[in-house]
């Protein structure tokens, strides 16, 4: 099979969806891999490091789209890749999608006609999703940093020091959800000494997160209630609920973001899936803040894109023994073998098969297995 890298385009993304090692197991299994040129240098994995593993250098993406049975990405498709989706049929696209975030990507891969397979939503049977968890940890990593650069003064905020100093109260930091993000937020929260409370509607999941941290920081029961009556005194509250495949709930509204203190900080980690907060906009990293209310919103829709060399070696860890199987078995047989991929399946030959992308745009569902020889 023929597998091609692109560059990504989105702004400020400077990831690349394979590295070299990835490219060696590819490569030694008898497939053929193009990589754009320069794809991997926001990386800091230069053109000739592919080339010595294995792979091909092409000169533009529309040729490695042209090429390629499969093609391998970080982030969904944006409007100047449309055109590149019909580049030839019976294409399989891997890579970050969603799509219920997305009408307009959602309708160009259902007009190309090929297949899209969504790393958020490959999902084990314990309902762990392998793929989205290193992004995840890195990004639930970088809110807590992002948040404490914020809330000093020439970050916009009010001028406290995420630590304190003795005599001096430390921040509080409210993370909602206790998933991979929040839990990462967390630890990294608790590392820097601030106060810290952390929000789930799941017992189970925060008896685990108390056991863990064994004190260091509070568990809190999730209710419209509690998130108003922890949210109005913090300095740093980060967004990282997760609903599988589908649109991330509005969980911090407008009017309580206006009686919080001016200069806190909101970071969405839930924005690539809508947002969990009411004014959540997607922001780059060249611009990554806006202001609500007096405080400070972060939503940069691409956080782990920060640190690509880290992300990109995280995320190709994950998603390579998948690759292989699309790339040796073709992604009909690879998904009827494994359950856990047929479960990224998000768009098929013209009709989205997983069902909460349907539901997010009031689109027809089409159940996968109708689809597959």
């Amino acid at each position: 099979m023929i597998i091609g890298v692109p560059s990504e385009v989105k702004t400020d993304e400077w990831r690349v969806a394979l590295t070299p090692a990835g490219v060696r197991e590819l490569t030694s299994a008898g497939h053929t891999v193009y990589v754009q040129k320069g794809a991997g240098d926001g990386s800091s994995m230069p053109d000739a490091d592919f080339v010595w593993t294995g792979a091909k250098i092409l000169d533009t993406a529309e040729d490695v789209w042209a090429a390629a049975d499969l093609v391998c990405k970080v982030k969904e498709p944006v409007a100047p890749e449309f055109p590149l989706l019909g580049a030839r049929k019976d294409q399989t696209l891997f890579t970050y999608l969603h799509l219920a975030a997305s009408r307009e990507c959602t309708d160009a891969l259902v007009d190309a006609g090929n297949v899209a397979i969504a790393y958020e939503t490959v999902r084990n049977e314990d309902n762990t999703l392998p793929l989205l968890a290193p992004m995840s940890e890195v990004a639930g990593r970088m809110a807590p940093l992002m948040g404490a650069h914020h809330l000093m003064r020439p970050g916009g905020g009010r001028g406290v020091l995420v630590s304190g100093v003795p005599g001096v109260r430390c921040a509080r930091v409210v993370v909602i959800g206790a998933g991979v993000a929040g839990f990462a937020a967390a630890t990294i929260a608790v590392g820097m000494h601030s106060e810290v409370f952390i929000l789930d509607r799941n017992l189970d999941r925060l008896r685990e997160v108390d056991h863990h941290f064994r004190g260091e920081l509070e568990t809190i029961a999730s209710s419209e209630h509690a998130i108003e009556e922890v949210c109005v005194d913090a300095d740093i509250v980060i967004g990282a609920v997760l609903v599988v495949g589908a649109r991330a709930p509005r969980l911090v509204s407008d009017a309580l973001v206006e009686k919080m203190r001016p200069g806190s900080v909101l970071v969405d980690i839930a924005v690539d899936q809508g947002g969990c907060f009411e004014s959540t906009r997607p922001t780059t990293h060249s611009d990554p803040t806006f202001e609500v209310h007096g405080s400070v919103f972060y939503c940069v829709a691409n956080m782990p894109g920060a640190v690509p060399h880290t992300s990109t070696h995280a995320l190709a860890n994950a998603t390579l023994p998948y690759v292989l199987d699309i790339a040796n078995q073709g992604w009909q047989k690879a998904v009827r073998v494994n359950p856990t991929l047929a479960e990224g399946v998000n768009v098929a030959d013209g009709h989205v098969v997983y069902k909460p992308v349907a539901d997010a745009h009031g689109l027809a569902f089409t159940p996968l297995a109708s689809l597959l020889d």
